[in-house]
């Protein structure tokens, strides 16, 4: 029976949410939309298989065809990135962070990880996540003055705590890393390095921004981020370390693989490696660019002063609005972002001193650089009026009829 029939509820829900998703400017710099292609293998038949273990060392039969799918993932994620191994059972880039820490600490371990008010994930040691529960996890953070990463004060950390592992990767970090330097510190205090690529893996894989494969000896990422994969997770890592990776994903950390992603996760590498994907890539960090330089003209503070990436990061304190007044005001005008600590933020992480800005969704669109002084636009005439629903229903209309002639990516309104 068709879902329609069977449950109505839900079909009900999934309508409004694909209406949702193409009327609205998604800027979330943590969400895009997957091809259709990615969203057929991930709604596939391979959903009912289970296949507990690897290829070639399964623990239930009738998985010939599920080795095949993971072989193919597994070849092409080391060839896009160049990497000697391949894990991409995770199913997230949080669980992908949490399998590596297991396959290579001891609970009490210290651990370097960015802080989370400089751009840190909750899995590089927030207190309140398993992270900071498991590891003694210390922080480096940003230049106080610039906010840029201060690899003298990491090093400078890093030779107090001697760290086993040191973390590099951001969750609101809108510049480049400096992934050589980052290892070099490592080295000195005999640390492993663990690059978090979650965000700019897709830029990685196009070569438009720094690969920190060669210098990380484990970098893990989610897949449905600047990549446009399913939501999921993989590990890369050095030869000497796959047994340890992969001990640390299975038994480590989750039973069984989901196929149905793995098999997304593989359409979405073949998909990031060709010459249409480079220059989507491209187009993303020449679309953030060009925002910043229209929202600064709009007397707006950008941390760092602008971007190198796919994200910004909005200082909100001359404006004596938060972050998620902010954002809750942008929704309701049809721009869809999400509040934000900032470095050194006096506000509650519930309430955040910025928002954060992301242009890959937008991008798979199809919008250039040509559309960002609208977009900007649209912004400040909607952080001028969050009080005013006239106003802000009046830019959401004119959104809607904007977005009318870019479709978005594998949704099909007629279905």
């Amino acid at each position: 029976m068709s879902l329609s029939s069977t449950d109505p509820e839900i079909t009900q829900a999934i309508s409004e949410e694909t209406i949702r998703q193409t009327r609205a400017l998604e800027m979330i710099a943590s969400e895009n939309y997957a091809s259709a292609a990615v969203l057929e293998a991930v709604g596939s038949v391979l959903t009912n298989k289970y296949s507990e273990g690897y290829p070639g060392s399964r623990y239930y039969n009738g998985n010939g065809v599920m080795d095949t799918v993971e072989r193919l993932a597994r070849e092409r994620a080391k060839s896009l990135f160049g990497a000697d191994h391949a894990n991409l059972q995770p199913h997230s880039g949080a669980q992908a962070n949490m399998a590596a820490y297991l396959a290579v600490l001891d609970p009490g371990d210290t651990v370097m990880g960015l802080k989370l008010d400089s751009g840190g994930h909750l899995t590089h040691g927030s207190p309140v996540n398993a992270s900071g529960k498991t590891y003694n996890f210390v922080s480096y953070e940003v230049d106080r003055d610039t906010h840029l990463i201060d690899y003298e004060s990491m090093r400078n950390t890093a030779k107090a705590s001697r760290p086993k592992l040191i973390i590099v990767g951001a969750t609101a970090y809108p510049r480049l890393w400096d992934f050589a330097k980052a290892r070099e510190i490592a080295d000195e205090v005999g640390a492993l390095l663990l690059a978090d690529m979650a965000h700019i893996s897709g830029l990685i894989a196009a070569g438009v921004h720094p690969t920190p494969v060669g210098h990380a000896q484990i970098t893990t990422s989610s897949t449905h981020k600047t990549l446009r994969g399913p939501r999921g997770g993989m590990i890369l890592c050095d030869r000497e370390l796959r047994r340890k990776i992969n001990s640390g994903v299975f038994p480590g950390t989750q039973g069984g693989p989901m196929m149905h992603v793995i098999a997304g996760k593989a359409v979405m590498l073949k998909e990031a490696a060709t010459n249409e994907f480079k220059e989507y890539a491209t187009q993303i960090i020449a679309n953030a660019k060009t925002l910043a330089d229209h929202l600064q003209r709009n007397d707006f503070n950008l941390v760092t002063g602008g971007t190198d990436n796919h994200l910004l990061l909005i200082d909100l304190n001359n404006r004596s609005i938060t972050g998620r007044d902010a954002a809750d005001a942008l929704e309701r005008a049809g721009i869809v972002t999400n509040f934000n600590s900032i470095p050194f933020d006096d506000k509650p992480v519930r309430e955040g001193g910025g928002i954060r800005l992301g242009t890959p969704a937008i991008t798979s669109r199809g919008l250039k650089e040509n559309h960002m002084s609208s977009i900007a636009e649209w912004i400040t005439r909607a952080l001028n009026n969050i009080q005013n629903e006239i106003e802000l229903e009046i830019v959401r209309k004119e959104i809607q009829l904007f977005l009318a002639d870019f479709p978005a990516p594998g949704i099909d309104l007629n279905t």
